[in-house]
């Protein structure tokens, strides 16, 4: 196969997906980006894995896989590094910050801002694996037995995190007074 074809056949079957998986990256890493990073990341992984990528029915949940699978990899080498302290003017706007400049500032939708800061913030003091749940589920729609598969965890586990997070979450905004 020439490498035309090749870029074709690659760009045929992953094009369906792209939005669904940089969705997925953006939740998973929480800054844009990390979430281009992983999933530039998932991209190059899934061209080399080309003729595999071929053989398998339904792409999207293999690609969210791999996905998964780089974040959790990326996670686990971050926690193993040093950190570096970084002064604050350094960082560029993010997240909902990002929002509120892309929306024209945090004049243009005030209430739906503050609403969005709340929950990020909520889901941000939930547990890793009680976040990635919910996310997976209640934000991408993904089904629990596309979530087993994704993360290799038992589907009764699923049941109880997302239970347990979606409990935890309504406790948190129900405090701040958002519920």
């Amino acid at each position: 196969m020439s490498a035309t074809d090749q870029n074709l056949a690659f760009e045929r079957m992953v094009q369906p997906h792209l939005e669904r998986l940089y969705r997925l990256a953006w939740r998973l890493a929480g800054h844009k980006t990390e979430a281009e990073d992983l999933f530039q990341a998932v991209l190059v992984k899934a061209f080399e894995k080309l003729e595999d990528l071929a053989d398998i029915e339904k792409p999207g949940p293999w690609l969210a896989r791999v996905m998964y699978n780089l974040f959790i990899d990326e996670k686990r080498r971050f926690t193993r590094q040093r950190m570096h302290v970084v002064d604050e003017g350094a960082l560029g706007e993010d997240g909902v910050h990002a929002y509120a400049a892309e929306s024209g500032g945090p004049d243009a939708d005030n209430e739906r801002l503050e609403t969005i800061q709340r929950l990020e913030s909520a889901l941000s003091q939930l547990s890793d694996d009680h976040r990635v749940v919910v996310l997976l589920h209640d934000t991408e729609g993904y089904k629990l037995n596309e979530i087993q598969d994704l993360t290799g965890t038992p589907i009764g586990t699923i049941k109880s995190r997302l239970h347990r997070a979606r409990a935890r979450l309504r406790e948190i905004l129900e405090t701040d007074g958002t519920l």
